[in-house]
């Protein structure tokens, strides 16, 4: 098996020594990053782009006034019933 040499930015060698473990050289790190990026398919889930975060959070800002609004109709309609049973039950 050969070995390449490859060049990187300082900060890029800076971040790989940093994640690299005392007991492993750096064809151990890379091959375990890169190993680790297909079985964690956690790793970045839940971000999101700025233009999608807005979108969604336009999403949900607008399903909540629909909510709101349609939780007072319910409760108007509701206090109207009970306000008309109350009135033709007068049996006291």
């Amino acid at each position: 098996m050969g070995t390449k040499t490859i060049g990187l930015r300082d900060d890029a060698y800076e971040r790989l020594k940093a994640r690299k473990r005392e007991d492993e050289s750096f064809t151990d790190l890379v091959n375990r990053l890169l190993d680790g990026e297909q079985a964690d398919w956690r790793e970045g889930f839940g971000t999101l782009d700025a233009k999608a975060a807005e979108e969604l959070e336009q999403a949900v800002e607008t399903s909540r006034k629909q909510t709101s609004a349609g939780l007072a109709e319910r409760q108007q309609e509701a206090i109207e019933e009970l306000s008309d049973t109350e009135d033709s039950d007068e049996t006291a």
